[in-house]
């Protein structure tokens, strides 16, 4: 009997000796995972034009054909027109001889409300979150044509010194360099976004700042054109199409 209760107990112990260290461990209060995550949706809301020397900051940009007036707001997204520069070609005198005129700068409000001038621009902005690509283009609707319907035959807008201008780190869509515009509306491609490019807000610029943009979009007129003293407009049409460009 006394072997066996020897048995019993020492068993006992060496149970209670085994036990300890997990008894410890538990202590520590051990290990948990959790998860974490963002869903993204496409945005319908508009954006806002960005400085085109500086697309980090927002501005309010000026119609300089009418300065006063609010310019027209952009298309609701995902795939926006957010601006486009309205051309004003200011006011000359009366010749015979071929001249070439060209677009005042844009001109804009800074948040605190100064004014300051750039290249005239258009922005798209891409908020569909798939990196399909996209396209713009521009037509002229019909000739500068005066208050009286005085047609300017033989004029031509011209555009140069294309560039992008963004703060997004998707790969940038190609600016045209150059081109011209035919009133008889044909579409002439500004920019262009390929599968994998273009997501976020892009400016296309003529010109890098006041100085360059002063000289990159022009209007020829003929001297044998006959000018009557009127007030001589046009339209264009901007169109974002959800295609990848080529």
């Amino acid at each position: 009997m006394k072997k066996t209760t020897y048995l019993v107990l020492g068993s006992i112990c060496l149970s209670t000796l085994l036990w300890a260290p997990s008894a410890v461990q538990a202590a520590d209060g051990g290990v948990y995972d959790s998860n974490g995550q963002i869903i993204f949706e496409p945005s319908t809301e508009p954006v806002n034009p960005v400085d085109p020397t500086d697309p980090e900051k927002p501005v309010t940009p000026v119609d300089p054909t009418d300065p006063e007036k609010p310019v027209n707001p952009g298309t609701n997204g995902p795939l926006s027109i957010d601006y486009a520069s309205s051309l004003d070609f200011g006011t000359q005198k009366i010749t015979s001889k071929n001249e070439t005129y060209t677009a005042k700068t844009q001109k804009y409000k800074d948040q605190s409300g100064n004014t300051k001038e750039g290249p005239n621009f258009v922005q798209v902005s891409d908020a569909r979150g798939t990196e399909k690509g996209w396209k713009l283009t521009v037509k002229q609707n019909g000739q500068f044509k005066s208050e009286s319907a005085k047609e300017l035959t033989g004029a031509q807008v011209s555009f140069k010194n294309g560039t992008i201008v963004t703060a997004s780190n998707s790969a940038k869509p190609t600016a045209t360099a150059s081109f011209e515009l035919q009133p008889t509306g044909a579409e002439a491609t500004v920019t262009s976004a390929q599968e994998g490019q273009g997501a976020g807000t892009y400016l296309t610029a003529w010109g890098t700042d006041a100085t360059t943009g002063a000289e990159s979009i022009s209007l020829f007129v003929p001297g044998s054109t006959t000018k009557y003293a009127e007030k001589y407009s046009t339209t264009f049409t901007w169109t974002l199409s959800d295609v990848p460009g080529n």
